[in-house]
């Protein structure tokens, strides 16, 4: 059987899964943020999936918004620092999995303005399905240069498995464990990914990836 067609159904399978164990949890977050924030409970952001296809991510919020507010930090609430240490804040994600948004494991889906700064190199990284956690994120998260972040993601793409995702997916609960590599120093989680502009023809990006 073809392989991805068997992570698909590996994805769906333990999206159900989770949402229904997590349930609770993902109700009480909710009840935290009407608390804390206010209404919207969930932000949602445009980001870039497989074949450079854009869809909508969400996630729990965790910032208030803007206001005079300058930077990310400012806006980051002390309810949504606790939920971004503890991961809590992407536990919505598990929709856009069963959506086909994303997989469980691949590497994270970035923003749709970081497209044209990718090499060709680190433009592969859009051959699979974004994920919910990768290999960047078990090997240093945010902690990592932005090179070494895609660089590790290129790695997942040629050399991904069934039994890379277990590992990775163990790793994953060790690293929220620990609250390890959730932000860079000097930033409220990641710098902006400047890379080097440059020019070439983009597919239609107006859609969303295929279930």
């Amino acid at each position: 059987m073809n392989r991805d067609v068997v992570k698909r159904a590996v994805d769906v399978v333990g999206a159900v899964v989770a949402l229904a164990v997590l349930l609770p949890v993902l109700l009480a977050v909710a009840a935290l943020v009407v608390a804390t924030m206010g209404r919207p409970v969930l932000f949602r952001q445009v980001r870039v999936g497989r074949a450079e296809r854009a869809f909508t991510v969400v996630k729990f919020r965790t910032m208030v918004p803007g206001g005079g507010l300058d930077t990310d930090g400012d806006r980051l609430t002390a309810v949504g620092r606790f939920l971004r240490r503890t991961s809590l804040d992407e536990l919505p994600t598990l929709w856009n999995v069963l959506l086909g948004h994303m997989s469980l494991v691949g590497p994270r889906p970035l923003l749709t303005h970081y497209l044209d700064r990718y090499t060709p190199h680190q433009a592969r990284r859009h051959e699979v399905r974004p994920g919910i956690t990768g290999l960047a994120q078990v090997e240093g998260r945010n902690l990592l240069a932005w090179e070494d972040k895609l660089d590790r993601d290129v790695w997942y793409v040629d050399h991904r498995s069934f039994a890379l995702d277990a590992r990775i997916l163990v790793r994953t609960v060790a690293v929220v464990v620990r609250r390890t590599g959730i932000t860079a120093e000097g930033e409220a989680t990641m710098s902006e990914f400047m890379g080097v502009p440059r020019e070439r023809p983009r597919p239609d990006r107006d859609g969303v990836a295929p279930v």
